[in-house]
């Protein structure tokens, strides 16, 4: 019997020739994972264990993204506790405010994973290195534990959903259009631990910028994890972020999978989520005079350059909406700089809008930019769910960069298409 991708880059990891899905492996692992929430946890478990030292101080990496810079006293405390952990540890790779970023943004920049590896998070969107070819997923502190320990973890070998995509995106329309326009067909748990694998002649005309945003949200349908073929836009990202070796790994054409789905590429339209799941995905044939008091364009899923790019272009000698906040949170400091040396940092300032540090923030209802009762945010990050970015009396509404900047110069949810053409 054939395998997929994902099973090929665990029965490899595994030391198998062979896996079938719901099979019990033990997997070596390539880099394991933690932010500044969910690591306290496991350096607390790390310690029953008994260990002195972790697995390998070079495949252990930690992030203070989410509560960082320190909100509170006791976002401080956490910081703290991975602060002294990865310095007894000697942790090679520990990124602290000032050399930070959102962590699915920075581990990917900084070359510390490649094609064909994998890797465990402690965090639910570790799903989004699939975008590189190779198995990563979110995991329970716990797990980060053992993982940190031991260098291995337990999994279930995932079935598999086919996604195969053709044609080319329009102008304005992004992977985030395409992750949201999925999710609507499949459902919140339509992928219920799947591997969502993404192939065919339409990936050429996807960066890897779009394909790291789709990855992103394999979760927000469920998925164990998502996973593109690997091709020449892939390999020469992996090489310009100094990447290891890539080990690429194809699916066998019997490969088993339980649904095959295709996609047009040519055919998504700017598309939005409602709440309160990312399933409710609409398009703008559907949605009518919204009013909103935020707007939110950042996160592990919509943080990069080329999302600032195209929020900029359509902000660039334009003016925010009165009443609406717009809060522009580039992704890493790399992306900050870029962004400030394009000229983006400007155009953004200029429209009237905030621009933060680095930081999951307001994605997560952390800081910097909660909502209050009764507010309405249009936001590129990935969950909308009741109380997600402040009071359970919020709306929030999940859309692509492009979305979010229009919508922040009309004050209400509107379609890139509207204000620009």
């Amino acid at each position: 019997m054939g395998m997929t991708m994902t099973q090929k880059i665990l029965a490899a990891h595994a030391g198998l020739d062979q896996v079938q899905a719901g099979q019990l492996i033990l997997v070596s692992l390539d880099l394991v994972l933690g932010n500044d929430i969910t690591s306290p946890v496991a350096i607390r478990e790390f310690a029953r264990l008994g260990k002195d030292s972790v697995f390998d101080r070079d495949k252990v990496t930690m992030v203070m993204d989410h509560f960082a810079p320190n909100k509170d006293i006791k976002a401080a405390e956490q910081c703290r506790v991975c602060r002294d952990f990865c310095r007894d540890m000697d942790i090679t790779h520990f990124y602290d405010v000032g050399q930070m970023g959102i962590e699915h943004a920075l581990i990917p920049e900084k070359g510390l994973v490649t094609a064909g590896n994998a890797v465990i998070g402690a965090d639910s969107h570790t799903c989004t290195y699939g975008a590189l070819g190779a198995f990563s997923t979110g995991v329970g502190s716990t797990d980060m534990a053992f993982g940190m320990a031991s260098g291995k973890a337990w999994f279930k070998v995932p079935a598999a959903v086919k996604v195969i995509l053709t044609g080319s995106l329009r102008k304005y329309v992004s992977g985030k259009d395409v992750i949201l326009s999925l999710i609507g067909r499949l459902g919140v748990d339509g992928a219920l631990y799947k591997s969502l694998e993404f192939t065919g002649e339409g990936l050429s005309s996807l960066s890897m910028d779009d394909r790291l945003c789709i990855a992103n949200m394999a979760i927000e349908a469920g998925a164990k994890n998502g996973i593109f073929d690997v091709d020449d836009i892939t390999l020469d990202y992996l090489r310009t972020h100094g990447a290891a070796e890539p080990v690429i790994y194809r699916a066998d054409e019997d490969a088993v999978y339980d649904d095959t789905i295709e996609i047009d590429l040519s055919q998504i339209e700017p598309t939005v989520a409602f709440p309160h799941l990312p399933e409710n995905a609409r398009t703008f044939d559907r949605i009518g005079d919204i009013p909103i008091d935020q707007v939110v364009i950042g996160s592990c899923t919509n943080g990069r350059l080329s999302d600032l790019k195209a929020a900029a272009e359509i902000l660039r000698g334009r003016k925010c909406a009165p009443g609406v906040r717009v809060i522009i949170i580039p992704a890493t400091q790399q992306i900050y700089l870029e962004a400030m040396e394009l000229g983006y940092i400007r155009d953004f300032i200029e429209a009237g809008a905030a621009v933060s540090t680095p930081t999951c923030g307001p994605c997560l209802g952390g800081h910097m930019g909660i909502l209050a009762d009764g507010e309405r945010a249009v936001t590129t990050t990935n969950r909308n769910f009741v109380g997600r970015m402040g009071h359970t009396g919020s709306e929030v509404y999940l859309a692509s960069p492009a979305t979010a900047a229009a919508s922040a110069l009309t004050g209400r949810i509107t379609s890139p298409w509207e204000v620009m053409e």
